[in-house]
């Protein structure tokens, strides 16, 4: 066909939109295969390309007027060449596709093939196997039999022959060192290194020795000086050969002994500065089967650069902040801790420890071991002796500085022990092994074991709280024992125990003071806890200044002294380890109450209770002050009985009947200091009634009966001035025992005991007097201030109000007509009975006429 090319041809040409060059006759569209797989091939404009190219050129360019003459020819000239091209490409595409086709055929027949010549192959292997398995499993027993026996024969004929060279080496060895005085063949094995070797060399060292023992009896008598009877084995001949010879085989063998153990402990330490830990592992192997590793051990622990570096560090003073020693003996100060020396010593055995556990894993067959060691010599060395001068220096300075550096140390101590097992150390990660866990705590009691023996640590704590105790109670006790004189009546003569009490406190701490044990830190911090200025003004006890305050309960004193105590009772837990705490607590709280009860409390209440005495039969207005002291006793009561039920009581309920004695001697204290609370409170309440009555035996005659002339006059006043005295008196109380007492059924029944006195007086007070009419009036107007008064004191309904009613009927029997009064007095008024009233009634001026007659006929 004209225009046809082949398909080699027509890849070569250019797409159809390019035209080669320009003719005034239309040409064939060129295209291939390679034109349709185009990824921006479009039918559309393939169509458009072939129509354009079936126009010949001289046609576009026609005048407008030929335009409209269309000749389909060339158009389809050009389409009908188009289809022939894409037949023939068609045929190509078939041709192609089907060589394509055939060779997949081939690679899936050669894939087949392969895959069956595998599975025979494979088949053929399993079948192999399978018989060689069925030997193996006994299908001729009697053939493995005999490949065991003969196995076994090898291996013993190996042993023999192995043992048998040994023997020989050994024999050759002996007679080296025993005739020729000489160990070359042993020299020649240690010098060509290796482990191997000079584990052979050890053992043959120690069988050498043993030889000599028993062939060579001689070499050992002259040194251990004994006679010894010659080995009978080899007869008499052989000893007079052995007597014959010149060399000492005993000093050669220890000789080359001492020889090997150093070249191995000079290699190991080689090893060691090189970071070698194979050699120093090998070494270690040679060393531990030679002498059981005593000496590398020894080396590598005593050689250790930490102690070497230490070794200056642990024996120097200990030093530190003066700041923070002053801090450590002050009782109300937060403790700084454990000393800097110290700490830096634990935090450093802690990273060493810890580092160096890793290297004796990596570096000793036998870690365990070589780690007991190491922590034993750390604890018994660094540790223990830094431990002992930092309680040296602690105990100059006071013994409270010594138990709170005992108490920081041991908790420091225990934290790095429990570090060290939870670390593992040669187990890491895991835990420490049980032996290493045994040895840890064993050293940590250890260090700690000459501060707890027998009942040394609970003395220190009583001594240091007696100390501080006493120092804080001087000037209390100095004031109150300035204040007591002979005893003159019964409650006095009890009281001298008291007072007996506080001169033994006062001459035994004086007596502290001046003992030359007592570091002078210690002395300085007691005189400045007791508020002194040296130790000569403590002696001299006149010439020391008190004042009233001194003398008087603080609550803040008590919080002191409970927050010593507990700080005494937590450090006690920390450190006894609960063997003796019922026994310890049981001390402490006899301290406690010793002090704070007996000596603080009682003292104080007794003082009160004195002064409430003297003011009984006061001729002036009696001084309540004194009073003051109820509300600090009744506190630090309630806090003290607080403290041991709450934290020592129940610390001994291991021990019941230490617990049983605790509580049985805090109940009985405790009541001992309620009655003398209520001593106080009675003795007030009889001061307060003694003088209310000897102010209202001032009233006057006159007050209720006054003379016709000078009623008006009289009647201008609100109430008597005895009335007035009494309601100025009495009204002080209130706010007084309000600030004495805390609001609350204390105070309430103290004010009802006395109100209910007050009224007592009044109802015998109104009873000793004539009352006329106008006097009538000013009873009335005193009962209604007396009312306003016990009003004011806030003693509830069930009280008032029949006082009030009791009291008001009172004014109305004065003031009340015949008539009336009669009337009122037929049944109870105001819970008098009729009888009752007429001692009031007979009280009345008018009591003769015939009216108040009447009246008195009706009662």
């Amino acid at each position: 066909m004209p225009g046809t090319t082949s398909t080699s041809s027509s890849t070569s040409q250019p797409p159809p939109s390019v035209h080669p060059g320009r003719s005034i006759f239309p040409q064939a569209p060129a295209f291939s295969l390679e034109t349709f797989s185009d990824r921006d091939f479009i039918v559309k404009d393939f169509v458009e390309t072939l129509s354009d190219s079936a126009v010949p050129s001289n046609r576009r360019s026609a005048p407008a007027n030929q335009a409209n003459a269309f000749d389909p020819k060339p158009l389809i000239r050009t389409f009908e060449h188009a289809l022939n091209r894409m037949a023939d490409l068609s045929g190509d595409l078939e041709h192609r596709e089907n060589e394509l086709s055939a060779a997949v055929r081939r690679a899936e027949a050669q894939h087949t093939n392969n895959v069956q010549s595998s599975r025979r192959k494979l088949d053929q292997a399993m079948e192999s196997f399978n018989i060689l398995d069925s030997s193996l499993r006994g299908t001729d027993q009697d053939s493995v039999d005999a490949v065991v026996k003969v196995g076994q024969k090898l291996e013993e004929l190996d042993r023999q022959r192995t043992r048998a060279q040994d023997a020989r080496f050994l024999i050759q060895c002996w007679l080296e060192v025993s005739e020729r005085g000489e160990l070359f063949m042993l020299e020649d094995i240690r010098r060509q290194g290796g482990g191997d070797g000079k584990v052979r060399c050890a053992n043959i060292a120690r069988q050498l020795m043993k030889i000599s023992q028993s062939l060579d009896p001689d070499s050992w008598t002259q040194i251990n000086r004994t006679s010894k009877q010659p080995n009978g084995i080899n007869g008499g001949h052989d000893t007079e050969n052995i007597r014959k010879r010149r060399h000492n085989t005993r000093e050669l063998i220890e000789k080359f002994s001492e020889t090997l153990e150093k070249d191995l402990l000079k290699s190991f330490d080689d090893f060691y500065r090189r970071e070698n830990f194979d050699g120093m592992h090998e070494c270690a192997k040679v060393l531990y089967d030679f002498n059981g590793g005593a000496s590398v051990i020894g080396a590598f622990v005593n050689q250790h650069q930490f102690f070497i570096d230490r070794s200056q560090l642990i024996t120097e003073e200990v030093g530190g902040d003066a700041e923070a020693w002053e801090r450590l003996a002050d009782p109300d100060a937060e403790p700084p801790g454990v000393e800097p020396s110290l700490r830096s010593l634990i935090d450093e055995v802690r990273i060493v420890v810890q580092e160096e556990s890793s290297i004796i894993k990596r570096a000793f067959p036998y870690a365990e071991q070589v780690m007991v060691k190491f922590l034993q010599r750390v604890f018994q060395q660094s540790i223990q002796q830094r431990l002992e001068k930092v309680l040296e220096k602690a105990n100059t300075i006071s013994s409270l500085a010594f138990l709170r550096s005992l108490q920081a140390a041991r908790s420091a101590l225990s934290t790095l022990v429990e570090d060290l097992k939870m670390h593992g150390l040669t187990e890491y990660p895991e835990p420490a092994s049980p032996q290493i866990t045994l040895v840890l705590d064993q050293q940590f009691d250890d260090l700690f074991v000459p501060y707890f023996a027998g009942s040394s640590y609970i003395e220190r704590e009583k001594r240091n709280l007696e100390e501080l105790y006493s120092s804080l109670l001087f000037r209390f006790t100095i004031f109150h024992s300035r204040r007591r004189k002979a005893p003159t009546t019964l409650m006095k003569s009890l009281a001298k125990s008291g007072s007996e009490m506080l001169a033994s406190a006062r001459d035994a701490y004086v007596e502290r003071l001046d003992s030359s044990d007592l570091a002078p830190s210690q002395k300085a911090m007691l005189l400045r806890v007791a508020g002194l200025k040296d130790a000569e003004n403590a002696k001299a006890q006149t010439e020391i200044e008190v004042s009233d305050e001194d003398g008087v309960l603080n609550t803040a004193t008590a919080k002191r002294m409970l927050k010593w105590l507990a700080e005494a009772v937590g450090r006690g837990l920390e450190l006894s380890g609960g063997n003796e705490t019922a026994k310890d607590v049981s001390a402490l709280l006899h301290i406690l109450v010793s002090n704070m009860s007996e000596i603080y409390l009682e003292t104080a209440l007794e003082a009160a209770n004195d002064i409430a005495t003297t003011q009984e039969n006061a001729k002036a207005d009696p001084d309540l002050s004194y009073v003051r002291t109820l509300k600090p006793a009744i506190t630090i009561m309630h806090l003290l009985s607080t403290f041991i039920h709450t934290v020592l009581i129940p610390l001994a309920a291991s021990n019941i009947s230490i617990r049983k004695d605790m509580a049985r001697s805090t109940a009985q204290t405790m009541d001992a200091l309620e009655n003398k609370v209520n001593f106080v409170m009675q003795h007030s309440i009889d001061v307060i009634l003694n003088w209310t009555s000897k102010l209202l035996s001032s009233q006057k005659k006159t007050d209720f009966r006054p003379r016709d002339d000078n009623a008006g006059s009289y009647m201008e006043l609100l109430q008597t001035p005895t009335c007035q005295s009494v309601y100025t008196f009495l009204s002080r109380l209130y706010p007084l025992f309000l600030t004495a007492i805390t609001p609350g059924p204390n105070l309430t029944s103290f004010f009802l005991e006395l109100a209910v006195g007050v009224r007592t007086l009044l109802f015998q007070h109104f009873q000793k007097f004539q009352v006329n009419a106008a006097g009538g009036i000013m009873v009335t107007k005193d009962i209604t201030k007396y009312i306003e008064l016990l009003r004011s004191w806030d003693l509830g309904e069930e009280f008032t109000a029949p006082t009030v009613e009791a009291l008001t009927e009172i004014g109305h029997l004065f003031v009340v007509g015949s008539d009336a009064l009669r009337e009122r007095v037929r049944g109870k008024v105001g819970g008098w009975d009729r009888g009752e009233l007429r001692a009031f009634v007979m009280r009345r001026e008018d009591v003769g006429s015939v009216g108040m007659q009447s009246v008195l006929a009706a009662l």
